[in-house]
């Protein structure tokens, strides 16, 4: 008998990508630690372009949109997580602009009902020879529509 991946519930915009919470991720009572919540997002974002055909190459020339930088980082903690075990990210785009873009999350239970913290992390996509901001790519802006939340 083989075990079958839950299937994610269908969402009004975004995906919701499965996440894992080890022990080593709480803290010393036993809640999962602030400073891992954005950790567990990026890891989810970085599955969800991987799964879409973009990675991130090991260098800044070959970074091409992964070559950015955080220039806001906001999070609210809703409720604790109190165990280890299978939980899920919810991610989306708020806004897709020429070299800047906010993206949305929700860090919650594996069918996504349940929310523990909520956030938006803005990025700039920096030009690698100059660090200086730089428009996405054609092909990386069709990627990032899908996931936008609404067409502003």
């Amino acid at each position: 008998m083989t075990a079958e991946a839950p299937v994610a519930p269908a969402l009004p915009y975004g995906r919701l990508l499965p996440v894992t919470v080890h022990f080593d991720d709480l803290d010393a009572l036993g809640l999962l630690h602030n400073a891992r919540y954005p950790v567990m997002v990026e890891r989810a974002w970085a599955a969800l372009w991987y799964e879409r055909g973009l990675s991130f190459e090991g260098d800044w020339e070959a970074a091409g949109d992964f070559c950015n930088a955080v220039k806001e980082l906001r999070i609210t903690y809703e409720a604790p997580v109190g165990r280890p075990g299978a939980y899920a990210v919810h991610l989306w785009l708020e806004r897709l602009g020429n070299t800047g873009l906010t993206y949305g999350f929700r860090f919650c239970s594996l069918d996504g009902a349940v929310t523990y913290a909520q956030g938006t992390r803005v990025l700039v996509r920096l030009d690698p020879g100059t660090l200086r901001p730089t428009p996405w790519s054609d092909r990386f802006r069709t990627l990032g529509r899908e996931l936008l939340r609404s067409e502003s």
